[in-house]
């Protein structure tokens, strides 16, 4: 596989835990500027594929490079390069939300001459700068979510990978969510790489669609290609889905899947 206008390049990545294979020799490529929504029902690999991506968990084998640089060899360099939106809260209620960015610029290591004019443009840039100095408790899920997508962003990433990013989102303040994170792949070229379990979403909002079951990668492409591939007439994203899973997206999950999920829905609601 070329790789030269991949800013991710994945190579039969591999973990195990124990005698269980949650991710099973996946291999591809995600362009810069790509959006990438990555699928899969719950237990299927996903978060683990996304945690090794973003360092949190070592591969058992196989690698993967990111903007060049070598995941297993290379995790520091890595860091600095991305962005993690996760799917439960990531900021600080009981702190401003010119409080959160600036303790993240303080992580991100930011010059401290470069902070004020950075966090001024984040605001900007997620239009927060009125509720800038209000606590984050008191803001609705659409803008915590803007303010997570601000946070990961400050340190200027080339890619920006989000775990079910508008998870317990109304439409509104879903369509507002990714509003925000395609201006980033239109104004500064951004590689988005998100997981979802709306299909509307992952069709309506990504270049391509990689849906992933029982650890391996079983088919890439556009949502046009997926849903053709299918041979059903008129098939949607959600048909192609069930046909390559044999999974409901309505159905599934475990105790701690489901809890986690209602959590993160009381928290934003």
């Amino acid at each position: 596989m070329r790789t030269s206008n991949h800013v991710i390049h994945v190579d039969n990545l591999i973990k195990c835990f124990g005698d269980v294979i949650a991710v099973d020799g996946i291999s591809f490529g995600i362009a810069h500027g790509e959006v990438f929504a990555f699928l899969g029902p719950n237990g299927a690999g996903k978060s683990t594929t996304i945690k090794m991506l973003i360092t949190l968990l070592r591969p058992t084998d196989g690698n993967a490079k990111i903007d060049g640089f070598d995941l297993m060899y290379e995790p520091s360099k890595i860091r600095r390069v991305i962005g993690y939106v996760p799917q439960l809260i990531s900021v600080d209620g009981t702190l401003t939300a010119y409080e959160n960015l600036m303790l993240m610029a303080r992580l991100y290591d930011i010059p401290a001459r470069e902070r004020l004019d950075r966090i001024n443009e984040i605001f900007s840039f997620i239009r927060l700068g009125p509720h800038a100095h209000s606590l984050v408790r008191t803001f609705s899920g659409g803008m915590i979510r803007r303010l997570e997508i601000g946070q990961a962003i400050l340190h200027r990433p080339h890619v920006l990978f989000l775990d079910e990013p508008t998870s317990g989102l109304d439409p509104v303040a879903r369509r507002e969510v990714w509003e925000h994170i395609l201006k980033l792949r239109n104004e500064y070229g951004t590689t988005i790489f998100f997981s979802t379990h709306h299909m509307e979403e992952a069709e309506s909002m990504a270049d391509r669609v990689g849906i992933i079951h029982r650890g391996k990668l079983v088919i890439m492409g556009t949502a046009q290609e997926i849903k053709e591939k299918t041979k059903k007439p008129h098939a949607t994203l959600e048909d192609a889905f069930i046909f390559f899973t044999e999974a409901n997206i309505q159905e599934g999950g475990n105790f701690r899947d489901i809890r986690r999920m209602r959590q993160t829905e009381r928290r934003l609601g």
